[in-house]
This record gives structure tokens, sequence and C-alpha cells, in this order.
């Protein structure tokens, strides 16, 4: 979400004359977009911006915006206070006071036209930043703001707000300007992807949008996340397995195998709930790739309560687990309610035990693409290899950029190409046209 939200501020600077620079030293505009969904990605985000401190004492007419989660959707006072030498603070997804700022004046806005600016947007519309035009195969589009569900663990809800669906038309349109800018492939964001447009009567719903989407030309895939198994519904199974152009890969967080500690987290499902799920999944979309959430050492989860966890992942074998350590975020209800009881070494041996079996898990999984052929969309090319995914999101690198037909190298950047996979690892795969 702040990959998009980066890009939509950056292209709304580029609009004010503005350009960007790789370096903090050399602009004239520094946006630092933050993330406070775990306590290290808060303190990164502070010690990141008291480094810029300095900057702002060598040049005084350098401008500091600090945006996304750390001010949150009411702002904070208090951030004010402690970080004086921030010129503009912005909520999440929102580039209005940065850019109000900015032409708060005719003076201002004439200036700004009329000189060449530079600015860095850190990490950190309808029209991609220059340096992304044409470059850019793979583009992040929200399409649900905010939520509304309030997990006890989760600072989300107080910091971007209750839920919001964007408007269908809204969608349609930057999809299609991002596919006539060479994007290739859509990935529709929400904190909660397959509620989207519960909150707008008569509106359409997830599966409805996909139907919409896939009508665009020029794009060649669709993805969403991420899910939540209580609203993924038989039609949104259907939509997947029918539509060509619908990547048939699932993100749908279980966060813990206990049926306690899901009634703590205020999930409202169950460990037989969300096997079902998968189960149904898996029956009505051939092939699919499911990917999951685990937070690792919950207040009161036990030895007993984490081997439900670890017996989950083994039972159902998932493509992707991404793992976290519990950390109380300040406001949440598990903060306020509950004893962080767990051991931080203890967490991280959990996490130890749970990333080992995963890594066998998924080594077990690619293997058996080994000698197939499979279509992938290349994105980039990283150290003399083109770099791609499959439809059900395998990291595949090319072993040989020469074009079979003339020998020479080709430029792969957007095609989707039929390759056979040559070697496979737990976290990529290998293969050749």
């Amino acid at each position: 979400m702040n990959v998009a939200d980066s890009q939509r501020l950056g292209s709304a600077l580029e609009r004010l004359g503005y350009s960007h620079t790789e370096t903090a030293e050399q602009a004239d505009i520094i946006v630092l977009n933050t993330c406070v969904v775990r306590q290290s990605a808060e303190d990164r985000a502070t010690g990141r911006l008291h480094s810029l401190r300095p900057l702002k004492k060598r040049n005084p007419n350098l401008i500091i915006n600090l945006m996304g989660c750390l001010v949150g959707v009411k702002g904070d006072e208090k951030l004010r206070a402690r970080f004086p030498f921030v010129d503009v603070f912005s909520p999440p997804s929102d580039p209005g006071p940065l850019i109000s700022f900015l032409t708060q004046s005719d003076a201002r806005a004439l200036e700004t036209r009329a000189t060449e600016r530079r600015f860095a947007v850190m990490d950190g519309d309808l029209t991609l930043p220059e340096r992304e035009r044409g470059k850019t195969v793979s583009v992040h589009l929200p399409v649900v703001l905010g939520c509304s569900h309030a997990c006890t663990f989760c600072i989300i809800p107080y910091k971007r707000g209750v839920e919001r669906s964007r408007p269908v038309g809204e969608i349609l349109l930057e999809a299609r300007a991002l596919a006539a800018q060479g994007v290739k492939e859509i990935t529709l964001l929400g904190q909660i992807v397959d509620r989207y447009g519960k909150d707008i009567p008569d509106g359409p719903n997830l599966a409805a949008l996909l139907r919409i989407l896939h009508d665009i030309e020029e794009l060649e895939r669709i993805r969403f996340l991420t899910s939540h198994p209580n609203y993924f519904s038989e039609e949104l199974m259907d939509t997947v397995a029918e539509l060509p152009k619908v990547m048939p890969h699932i993100e749908i967080p279980i966060q813990a195998g206990d049926d306690e500690v899901l009634a703590n987290m205020k999930r409202g499902y169950t460990n037989a709930d969300y096997r079902r799920v998968v189960e149904r999944i898996r029956a009505r979309i051939p092939g699919v790739s499911i990917a999951t959430d685990i937070i690792i050492g919950f207040p009161g989860e036990g030895e007993t309560q984490f081997m439900q966890t670890y017996e989950l992942l083994a039972d159902l074998k998932l493509d992707v687990a991404h793992l976290a350590r519990y950390s109380p975020r300040e406001g949440t209800v598990s903060a306020r309610r509950m004893a962080d009881d767990v051991p931080a070494a203890e967490k991280m041996r959990r996490f130890r035990v749970l990333e080992d079996l995963q890594e066998k898990i998924v080594r077990d999984i690619n293997a058996r693409f080994l000698g197939e052929k499979v279509e992938v969309l290349f994105e980039e090319k990283v150290k003399g290899r083109w770099k791609g995914r499959t439809p059900t999101n395998k990291l595949v690198f090319l072993e040989s950029d020469d074009d079979p037909s003339t020998g020479s190298g080709q430029v792969l950047r957007g095609k989707v190409l039929p390759v056979t996979v040559t070697w496979t690892g737990p976290w990529s795969m290998q293969a050749r046209i």
C-alpha cells in the first residue's frame, strides 16, 4: 500500500515541476512514507527521520514531509512536538497536505512551475512517476482503504481509518491508464480485499470488479491481496477459476492455529473453518498456490497452542507463510488488555521452527516443477538474469536471455513466455526458454 501511495505522490510532484533524485542530500523535498504495523518498522521510520535533521539544519529551505501510518488519519500532535523540523504531516494515501503546502500561494506555485526541483520519496494516480514509466511491469492498485475489522493485535484501523471501498469507475480509469503506460499486471490491494464493495449499497463486489478489469485488453495478469477467510466466497473462487487473467494465487492469513488464540485475536473463525476454506479453494481452483500469515508468540500462546499452528502448516502445506513475531502496538486491544507474556527468545525459537518447516514444504512443492513448462511474466533484469513470476507467483530466473531464433540478447520486460524449469529451490527457480 505504501509503494502505491509513494508512486501517486511522486506523480503529483512531477506535475508541479519536480523531478526525482536518488539521494536525500540533493533533494528540495524529502517524503518519508512510514509503516508502523510492527515495532521494528516504526523504529526504523523514527530513526530515519532523526537522521534527516542535520540536512534540514544545513538547508533551512529543505521541505520534509512525514507521511503514512506514523501520522495516521487523525494526525498526532505529539509528533509535531517531537519532530519540530518536519514541515508537513500527511495521513496515509493522502498527498493533499504536501501539495497544498507547495501551492499555498500564487507566488509559490509560479516559482515551483518555473523552476526544476527535485524530490526524494523514501520508504519507502493515474500516472506513474517518469522514472518508472515504460519500465514498471507490475503495479499495486488500492481498491479498499482502511479497515473496520479491528483484530485485537492490529493498528491499521486506528492509523488508516475505517474501511472505504473506492468507486469502481475510479479504479477502472486508473487501471486503464496504467495499462496504457505499459503495465502488464495489477495487484488489487485492501487490508481485507475480499470485503470490497460491502460498504457501498448495491455496488459491485470483488468478483464483479475482477470481471470488469478483466476486459482491459493490454493487461496480462490480475492479482489481489489480502483476503480474509470469512469473506472468501464461492463466487470469488468461481471468478478466479474462470477468468484467465486472474492469477491462481491466494493470500489468505490464518494468523494462528489455536482456536483460543484466534478468539483472543478476534479473527472470527476457527482452525477447522480455515482448513475448510483452503480445501474449497483447492477443489475449485486446480493448481492454486496459497499464502498465509502467522503471528508467533501472541499473548497467552503456550507450547500446546503453538503446536496447533505447526500442525496446521504441516498438514496444509501452503506455498508461502509470512512469519512475524508478535509486538504490542500502542492503542490496540491486545496492548491494553493482554500481557506480552511470551519471552523474546521463545518467540525467536518458534519462529525458527516454523521457518525450517516451511522451507522444507516449499522446497518439496517447487521440486514438482522441475522439467515442467510454465508461463512467466518477465519484470526486470537482475545481475545479468531476467526475473519473472509464474501464475502461482513463483519467482523464476532465466538462465539465458538469448533469443532462440536469432542467438542475440532480447528485451523480455513485460513479455509472458513459456519456459522450462531447470532447477528448483525453496525460494526461487531457474528456467530456460
